[in-house]
């Protein structure tokens, strides 16, 4: 008899080329997938909550999977880490509803990018925060913040190419925070276009620069144009924290 698994998931996106696997590069899900068959001794396909990019890391992604095998939770995700790569680790596996499915259970997703504030290279944070030279101006940068919290259509802030539907989007939160010499986007909505959260920190990031105004985003946004909006920051400050659900759909650890 099958039963679902859910996996918790923290990885450093550096040396990979995003989350889907991809003939010829290394992913996040080639690595889990293949470390999950050995270990189970069958041929294991797990679903991902979110597609992160090339570059772009994780705490807590989240991802499901169907087994004919019997072994404990814990017994798999003992297992499984010891066979992993230190660039990726498994934090936790639960029994899950049979039905339950990472993608499309997921209601939210709450994403972090950080910004190093300091005009030398760090080789500590190099690979996990974008560093900008200067002192970004915070209190400009939470004002443009709040022009775009609320439902609104995101096609500014959507790459060009991508393939979406809607680009209506309810972000339920966009902080900017100090902590030391980083400062931090924390950005949480029930969902977001391709590349949407690195373009808006992009942007917000030309504010901290006060080379546009707080009232320049609402503008933006109402535009609906890819153009209109600031580059896309880059991805090695970017990091998805926490997938959310509904209480259902978890049975035990």
């Amino acid at each position: 008899m099958l039963r679902t698994l859910r996996l918790t998931i923290e990885y450093d996106g550096t040396d990979f080329s995003g989350w889907q696997r991809q003939r010829g590069d290394r992913s996040v899900q080639e690595v889990l997938e293949d470390a999950l068959s050995r270990h189970l001794c069958e041929r294991i396909t797990i679903i991902g909550a979110g597609r992160t990019d090339a570059g772009v890391h994780a705490a807590g992604q989240v991802a499901s999977f169907r087994t004919g095998n019997g072994m404990p939770a814990r017994g798999v995700w003992h297992g499984t880490n010891a066979l992993l790569p230190g660039d990726v680790a498994i934090l936790g596996v639960e029994e899950a509803e049979p039905d339950f499915h990472a993608r499309r259970d997921a209601t939210g997703k709450h994403y972090r990018y950080s910004i190093l504030e300091r005009p030398v290279r760090s080789p500590l944070h190099e690979r996990r925060a974008f560093r900008v030279p200067a002192i970004l101006d915070a209190a400009m940068m939470t004002d443009a913040a709040r022009r775009l919290l609320g439902c609104h259509d995101f096609s500014s802030f959507r790459n060009a190419g991508s393939f979406e539907g809607s680009a209506v989007r309810t972000l339920s939160r966009l902080d900017v925070s100090r902590e030391g010499a980083f400062l931090h986007l924390d950005v949480a909505g029930d969902g977001f276009l391709y590349r949407m959260v690195r373009n808006i920190a992009g942007t917000l990031i030309r504010v901290g620069e006060r080379r546009l105004a707080p009232e320049e985003v609402g503008e933006i946004l109402e535009r609906r144009e890819r153009p209109a909006a600031g580059p896309a920051a880059p991805a090695r400050g970017l990091c998805l924290v926490e997938v959310f659900y509904e209480p259902a759909g978890r049975l035990s650890g």
